[in-house]
């Protein structure tokens, strides 16, 4: 009991350190990092350990660069960085920050001093986008604005040297939320589950003849599965029926179960779908590791190719989950799977 209660003042301590949320609860922007983002210079960085990206090792950087064609919108800017070695073109990796959905400008914060470095030492350029929050717009507006990064990227690919060969998602938080959604439902534009349906396409920008597929994913600690939150012991935040995912889609969980599914992976999952790899701390008390389990489980199921790493002293982030081991994990599997797309070709 004592241990509980230190646990829960550690944590109390830590959210009142954040920008509060506007209009209660955890549904406004949650500048400088929120859950799993990060603070300016490499300071504490949420629940995600220091990552900014000044000291970033990268031959090019191209920042604030929008995606969505509606100039001044910061929800729409993305940063570009590409490998310190110089070459014609790079496989992408679109990297998305944490803040349970609540930061819109927290690209320059995403893991780029472990998982970003990591990936532009293996020869991937990162882009880093920023999306729309949930003060900004209800579900599926942020799946919608990743999928169009994806189609920028190969529209642009001339421009920024991308090898839109191989294009895979990777996040931390709700952005391997977002991660795993976005290429678990490749080819889908209008999503359906029983009573519900979303656009999860959408039309944002102006290269929607462009194809928003991406190869395979990476998720780090992800609220994947929505309506498994409560499997573990992790604190529920905003109290029921004022959870961030509640407030993302604009409603209670209760009675609203297909729409949920909409925000969750699997339910998009099917047997033909690229591969994922999960990366979980077993001590998260965020997001309970039990949830990438789960998606694990049922992409297994499917008989889609997928991967778990679950870290026993791991948190919501930080070093334990930052390892040099993981992060090669990580760079092996996308390895892998570019090598399996280029034999397909």
């Amino acid at each position: 009991m004592k241990k509980n209660i230190l646990l829960v003042a550690a944590v109390m301590m830590s959210l009142t350190s954040f920008a509060q949320f506007p209009g209660g609860g955890f549904g406004g922007g949650m500048p400088q990092g929120g859950f799993g983002g990060g603070m300016p210079m490499g300071g504490f960085g949420g629940f995600g350990g220091p990552q900014g990206g000044a000291q970033v090792e990268c031959s090019e950087k191209f920042t604030d660069i929008n995606y969505a064609g509606d100039d001044g919108q910061v929800y729409h800017m993305l940063d570009i960085y590409l490998p310190k070695e110089v070459k014609d073109k790079y496989p992408v990796v679109v990297h998305i920050y944490g803040s349970a959905w609540g930061s819109n400008s927290s690209k320059g914060m995403a893991d780029i001093n472990t998982i970003g470095q990591a990936l532009l030492n293996a020869g991937y350029a990162v882009v880093c986008p920023n999306h729309r929050s949930i003060a900004d717009g209800k579900w599926p507006a942020q799946v919608n604005d990743i999928k169009a990064v994806i189609r920028f990227i190969r529209a642009n690919a001339d421009k920024y040297k991308f090898d839109t060969s191989f294009i895979a998602t990777s996040g931390f938080s709700s952005g391997g939320h977002l991660s795993a959604v976005t290429a678990l439902s490749n080819n889908v534009k209008i999503g359906k589950y029983g009573t519900a349906e979303y656009d999860i396409e959408g039309n944002v920008g102006p290269y929607t003849k462009e194809s928003s597929y991406v190869n395979a994913f990476c998720d780090w600690s992800g609220p994947t599965e929505l309506l498994q939150m409560e499997c573990g012991n992790a604190m529920v935040f905003g109290g029921k029926g004022n959870t961030p995912e509640e407030q993302l889609i604009g409603a209670p969980k209760e009675g609203n179960e297909d729409k949920f599914m909409l925000l969750s992976a699997t339910g998009f999952l099917d047997k033909d779908d690229v591969a994922g790899y999960m990366f979980h701390g077993d001590a998260d008390f965020v997001v309970a590791s039990c949830v990438s389990q789960y998606l694990y489980d049922k992409m297994q199921e499917a008989g889609v190719e997928s991967y778990i790493v679950r870290v026993p002293e791991g948190s919501h982030g930080g070093a334990a989950m930052y390892t040099e081991e993981n992060l090669k994990k990580m760079t092996d599997f996308l390895d892998a799977q570019r090598a399996k797309a280029a034999k397909k070709k």
